[in-house]
């Protein structure tokens, strides 16, 4: 835990300090402290720290949520971005976009909705007989496609100056961070993380199954539910505030828990989270000279390897389909 934590802090600094314009860090004191560097002061305080604060944040809140819903329902598939949450908030921000014509704020706030609106009706859908945790991932993957359909139409139904603006909303980008956005993140997060930790003591009952839990005196709809509403709540503002980062909520359960020895911790999964947003953004920003490419496009290229490892070990172990 405390290598990992020290990683974050690391990596920040680097994402901060380090790049296409380098900082020092006396110069990064002064900044600080409230010295004008002419260009250095502009790059850093409204560049670079928020990037680097909403990359961490966001790394954080799709960390936790991603390890609430896979331990919660018992399999490493049951993340955010596969059963169609993102994708609800990519579609609902996307609409604003395309068909109203919604700028900032309001945008992410559409996101927010749709997150919530699409987690409801996979809830609904896959609950009849109680919640199984096969059902749910299948009707949220079913959701999923049909989220990213609906994006898909909608930026081919528009002119190019709103479709390079809806981009975002594919493949989540901290290019366009500011404090504003920093200022609702921090706030969203420090209601909904002491929540999830709260709501977590349920959660070792629960990866046990239905039955053992109930056994354990766990009322089993009731915690599900409230865990599956912070969850959601939790990817919901990461997804407002960068768009639908690609496999960070699915990568950090599962890191996290080798880490661990095959244990679950949600803070493990947050730190984990945040190592990869930033790292992932530091290549992504200076990967290619000139271009700060969306951070989701790095991430989207270590989800598909990981999701192959796990098919694969899981075959080996017998428990493939």
């Amino acid at each position: 835990m405390a290598t990992a934590a020290f990683a974050v802090v690391v990596l920040f600094a680097v994402d901060v300090l380090l790049g296409t314009y380098t900082v020092t860090i006396p110069d990064f004191l002064r900044i600080l402290g409230g010295a004008d560097i002419p260009g250095a002061s502009f790059i850093v305080l409204e560049n670079k720290l928020p990037r680097a604060v909403i990359g961490l944040l966001i790394g954080v809140a799709f960390g936790v949520s991603g390890a609430v819903f896979q331990t919660m329902l018992r399999n490493p598939l049951a993340s955010p971005d596969i059963i169609g949450i993102s994708y609800g908030a990519s579609a609902s921000a996307v609409a604003a976009i395309v068909l109203f014509g919604a700028a900032g704020a309001a945008v992410s706030l559409s996101a927010l909705v749709g997150a919530m609106v699409v987690a409801a009706a996979i809830y609904l859908i896959s609950r009849r007989g109680g919640v199984a945790g096969y059902r749910l991932i299948l009707v949220g993957i079913g959701f999923a496609a049909v989220m990213h359909a609906l994006v898909s139409f909608l930026i081919t139904r528009t002119d190019l100056r709103t479709a390079s603006e809806a981009v975002l909303w594919l493949n989540g980008s901290l290019n366009s961070s500011n404090w504003d956005r920093v200022a609702v993140l921090v706030a969203s997060i420090l209601v909904l993380l002491p929540a999830a930790v709260i709501l977590s003591r349920s959660l070792q009952g629960l990866e046990l199954g239905d039955d053992a839990a109930a056994g354990l005196g766990v009322r089993v709809e009731a915690s599900r539910l409230g865990l599956m509403s912070t969850a959601v709540a939790l990817a919901a503002v990461a997804t407002a505030a960068a768009g639908p980062v690609a496999s960070i909520a699915f990568l950090s359960g599962p890191i996290a828990r080798r880490l661990l020895g095959n244990r679950p911790s949600l803070a493990m999964a947050g730190l984990v989270g945040a190592v990869i947003v930033l790292a992932a953004d530091f290549v992504a920003a200076n990967l290619i000279d000139g271009t700060s490419l969306p951070v989701g496009v790095v991430t989207g290229v270590l989800g598909a390897p990981f999701l192959l490892w796990l098919l694969a070990t899981a075959n080996r172990r017998g428990q493939g389909g």
